[in-house]
């Protein structure tokens, strides 16, 4: 278990972005940490976790709202997996957003992300986001003109106007029970062409490979960018980033476990305690399971003599 999460995670959350700069995080990070170690980590936290969710759900008041994104083969999938791999199934909802359909394009940008917000009591992931729409559609403008905005509304200014406007989403899901937690998966360019070529060389990965996300290498510096003005934008006390370096997976999944826990540790869970009227009807049904188990007793006892005196009356007559 690590000892003091809060110092753990400060190098990582992101609370403030007004200074916010992406090449001070280095993707390679694992504060000397073994893959052995990290693999222990995450186990404690996984059991940790576990605990705080069957708090979550059983005291029906908060939800919580994990957000995944990262560039291609930065393991947004395998922390997802690993990370809440511990947690009833009951209590967690994933939804993972690709290419709008023509029904979300029909829409405004945050309609199909708000629909699958998670209910009360629940953790919910998003693996890709509303983030989408000042990431890939800056980086790729073209997916702009597919959204049917009217062109006056289509300005130099939309970026900025779209960061305010998930700034306002936010704010307003905190302040109606939902606790936030934003993570980017910080991968180097190198370790994703190694991964790249991974998915090219094993069997069992070839379905992982697009030739698409290749292609999307082409425009690295312009996500890095994207990356960083958004971070710097919409990184708030109450919807908070969490800078992971993932070049290492184990140490990846850590960090992400760790904040998970911190967040859910912030908002004092634990399972609902009864009033008196609750207590009294407790009592009075373990009363009637306790005497339904001594009746049992003597109708065993009852029907035991019985066999007993028939087996006497029987012999007598032989």
């Amino acid at each position: 278990m690590i000892k003091n999460r809060e110092s753990f995670l400060k190098r990582y959350v992101v609370d403030d972005g007004r200074d916010f700069k992406l090449k001070r995080h280095d993707p390679a990070d694992t504060r000397s940490i073994k893959k052995e170690t990290a693999k222990e980590l995450l186990a404690a936290g996984i059991s940790k976790l576990a605990g705080l969710q069957e708090r979550l759900y059983a005291q029906d008041r908060w939800g919580v709202l994990l957000v995944f994104q990262a560039m291609d083969a930065a393991g947004k999938d395998g922390a997802i997996k690993h990370v809440m791999s511990g947690i009833n199934p009951q209590g967690c909802q994933v939804f993972s957003f690709k290419s709008p359909s023509p029904e979300d394009l029909d829409h405004d940008y945050l309609w199909r992300t708000s629909k699958s917000l998670p209910e009360r009591g629940r953790i919910g992931i998003f693996n890709r986001s509303y983030y989408e729409e000042v990431l890939v559609v800056r980086v790729h403008p073209e997916f702009l003109t597919r959204q049917k905005l009217p062109s006056e509304l289509v300005t130099k200014k939309i970026w900025k106007e779209r960061y305010e406007d998930i700034n306002a989403f936010e704010r307003y899901l905190s302040r109606n029970g939902y606790v936030i937690r934003k993570f980017f998966l910080n991968v180097s360019r190198d370790e994703q062409r190694r991964r790249f070529l991974e998915r090219l060389t094993l069997d069992e990965k070839n379905w992982k490979f697009s030739m698409a996300d290749a292609k999307e290498r082409e425009y690295w510096d312009d996500y890095m960018s994207a990356y960083d003005d958004m971070i710097r934008h919409t990184a708030t006390e109450e919807a908070p980033w969490v800078v992971v370096p993932a070049d290492n997976k184990a140490f990846a999944r850590v960090v992400v476990g760790a904040a998970v826990i911190s967040a859910l540790e912030s908002i004092g869970l634990a399972f609902p305690k009864v009033d008196a009227a609750k207590k009294r009807e407790l009592d009075a049904a373990r009363d009637v399971l306790e005497s339904e188990k001594g009746a049992g007793r003597d109708t065993g006892r009852k029907a035991g003599h019985k066999k007993q005196e028939s087996e006497r009356r029987e012999g007598a007559r032989r």
